[in-house]
């Protein structure tokens, strides 16, 4: 293995090594991430059962999107879910909004961005992420299923990343709900005719996750599952979340 002061003779010429004060500011970074994880964790894991809620910053209050992600986040909300968001503006707003006006808690999980992102208005609990990767983990560690509203590059990352998680085992199967088939309908036909075609994915993964086009078939999705596993987590369950 080489050691530090072989790689420092091995750095391309002129290229400067970082600073003393730059590498310190690295060092404390980790405190700031620990510091998203434990409040994260402190504040979440008193909220369950819950159900996180993605979909596009870009959607209007008067787009049906909206209406549809604000009624399924009500009903989820009556139904004894808190809802968690990204806690920003669109439909991660209308989430917010129709978790606020139920009767179970509204988290909005919000994200330091150069645009975009202004926390919306409609929460009971509100926390802030410098991280990403933080901010993911907290969206999946107490998640009882995610509803995956239409959205852009933001909202499929989060779906690749639930869908990753279970399909390798770092996370607990649960139900994977894509809303609205006509705008979902493509991906998943590149899905079947590319990924399983070429072999990247088998074709039972395809059973991670289900389609559902309004707030009713998304709370019977969710019940019918729990009505099969039980709501109360295995000890095996139990210790891949702690894990994840």
């Amino acid at each position: 293995m080489k050691n530090a002061s072989n790689a420092t003779a091995r750095m391309p010429p002129g290229l400067p090594f970082p600073s003393s004060s730059l590498m310190s500011r690295e060092s404390w970074k980790i405190f700031q991430i620990m510091a998203e994880f434990v409040e994260g964790f402190e504040r979440l894991s008193q909220i369950q059962p819950s159900v996180s809620i993605f979909g596009s910053a870009r959607i209007a209050p008067d787009h049906p999107y909206y209406a549809l992600t604000q009624q399924i986040a009500r009903k989820l909300s009556d139904a004894g879910f808190a809802i968690v968001s990204g806690g920003g503006p669109g439909l991660m707003e209308a989430a917010n909004k129709g978790a606020y006006e139920g009767k179970s808690p509204s988290v909005g999980l919000n994200i330091v961005l150069p645009h975009e992102q202004k926390a919306n208005e409609f929460r009971d609990i509100g926390l802030t992420f410098q991280h990403f990767f933080a901010r993911k983990v907290m969206f999946v560690k107490y998640a009882k299923a995610y509803v995956v509203m239409p959205g852009g590059f933001g909202t499929l990352d989060e779906l690749i990343e639930a869908l990753t998680l279970v399909q390798t085992g770092k996370s607990v199967r649960m139900p994977i709900i894509l809303v609205h088939r006509p705008f979902w309908a493509g991906l998943l036909d590149w899905f079947k005719r590319t990924l399983i075609e070429q072999g990247m994915i088998s074709p039972e993964d395809l059973d991670l996750f289900s389609m559902a086009d309004n707030a009713e078939e998304v709370l019977q999705t969710v019940f019918a599952y729990y009505e099969r596993a039980g709501f109360k987590p295995s000890l095996e369950e139990q210790e891949i979340k702690l894990n994840l």
